[in-house]
């Protein structure tokens, strides 16, 4: 391979997107962008104080001023591109392996950028269930975010993440000759 290293001789490899990956990209960006067009469409028509925090049973327990709903397209577009930008650099990232070797650098660096991925589409989607069912509730047509909202999102991070763990595990304890 005789690739790049940086300072802790990690390999630095440019990796190629999967048509998976450019899909989750694109899907991402789409999502982030209909979060930006759902807030701006509603804005105007929002009541000055509005429901800003839900508990765990989701029920609306905090309300502030409508400039509020501004705050989670900020977060969800600062955190999308700032991953974005992260995924950039694979080397950096942590490993549940000792070394990093060219051998084994490109499938662990193919896994934690897809990881990386697939969480980015998952915090836009989190976000944006939070927008609709917040202008739902501001609207009447629903009441708090719903007891379903809780174990779904801590579902669509956490088996992901358990997804990789194991599969990173087990691609470190095979060993290249």
């Amino acid at each position: 391979m005789n690739s790049k290293k940086d300072k802790n001789g990690r390999p630095i490899l440019r990796l190629k997107l999967s048509g998976l990956d450019v899909a989750m990209e694109l899907f991402g960006w789409l999502i982030l962008i209909g979060l930006w067009v759902l807030v701006f469409i509603n804005f105007q028509d929002l009541p000055e104080t509005i429901p800003i925090h839900f508990n765990a049973a989701g029920k609306a327990d905090g309300f502030g001023n409508k400039w509020n709903m501004l705050t989670l397209p900020i977060v969800a577009s600062v955190l999308y591109i700032g991953m974005t930008i992260l995924n950039k650099y694979p080397h950096v990232f942590n490993y549940p392996t000792e070394v990093l070797t060219e051998e084994n650098a490109l499938k662990n660096y193919t896994m934690a950028t897809r990881l990386l991925r697939v969480l980015k589409l998952v915090l836009v989607i989190i976000f944006s269930l939070i927008v609709f069912r917040t202008i739902q509730n501001i609207n009447g047509t629903a009441e708090g975010l719903g007891v379903w909202f809780l174990p779904l999102t801590l579902g669509m991070i956490f088996i992901p993440m358990t997804y990789y763990i194991i599969k990173s595990i087990k691609l470190g304890k095979t060993k290249t000759k």
